[in-house]
């Protein structure tokens, strides 16, 4: 990564509301700090960091610091982290890390594609991003802006991890080899309809629910019915028995009395 020239000037505002007035006089607030030197406030002009940020890939700039009044007349560092306003994007301050020539460093680099996945083009895949950015070690004359994937050879089903990248000259990849950093997944309509097929559908589940239900309701009711019949019918032969035996003995006590007349 090439360095570029940035203008710094010390900075004494630190109270919020005198931080508010510098920004709105199109300044932004600094702090560089690193091994060689105390942590330094700063301010930077508005219209030059922003100048940077938009002609650079990445918010990973390399810088030739030059502060006024310093002992050093250029300061070596990188933008270590920029933040900007939640809504307009405007940049609110700015980390800068000082560093040595000779100095690796490790360093968040983005991650972009180029070309147009086999899967994606032939079979209408789907080209799944899982890692934006990369972890990486080097010099900072060796830095890269960010590092680019080419997506063309993969097929559906295929991804590319972190093992499979071949990293810029003088650059080391970090991180576990076997993480996914690009991958083709199938059509969505493909996988919806896989998945409707595997799983049962869901009225002949309530149907066969109600089946059982039925079943499980009828044997005792249909138990019980039979045993309320057969005592009905002991109850109605009883019944019918002792009308039997009431019978003769009424008939029998009339015929005596009539005998004895006689």
């Amino acid at each position: 990564m090439k360095s570029v020239a940035l203008k710094a000037y010390p900075r004494t505002q630190v109270q919020r509301a005198e931080v508010t007035k510098l920004r709105r006089a199109g300044r932004v607030p600094a702090t560089i700090y690193g091994r060689q030197a105390k942590p330094q406030n700063l301010e930077i002009s508005a219209k030059e960091i922003n100048d940077l940020i938009h002609h650079s890939a990445s918010e990973n700039l390399l810088v030739d610091l030059s502060v006024e009044n310093d002992a050093r007349s250029k300061r070596l560092a990188l933008v270590q982290e920029i933040q900007h306003h939640p809504l307009d994007g405007k940049v609110l301050h700015v980390d800068f890390h000082e560093v040595a020539e000779n100095e690796k460093v490790t360093v968040q680099v983005p991650v972009e594609t180029t070309g147009e996945a086999a899967g994606v083009k032939v079979g209408g895949g789907v080209l799944e991003h899982v890692l934006f950015k990369l972890k990486v070690r080097c010099l900072p004359k060796d830095l890269p802006d960010q590092i680019v994937v080419d997506v063309t050879p993969l097929e559906i089903g295929k991804s590319i991890h972190i093992a499979d990248i071949k990293a810029p000259e003088g650059v080391e990849i970090l991180g576990d080899k076997h993480i996914t950093v690009v991958a083709v997944a199938a059509p969505r309509a493909e996988e919806e309809v896989v998945a409707a097929e595997a799983a049962p559908a869901a009225g002949d589940v309530e149907m066969t629910k109600e089946k059982k239900e039925e079943g499980a309701e009828g044997a005792p009711a249909g138990k019980a019915g039979e045993k309320a019949a057969a005592k009905g019918d002991a109850k109605a032969a009883a019944a019918g028995d002792k009308k039997t035996e009431a019978k003769p003995d009424a008939k029998a006590a009339e015929k005596k009395p009539a005998e004895k007349k006689k």
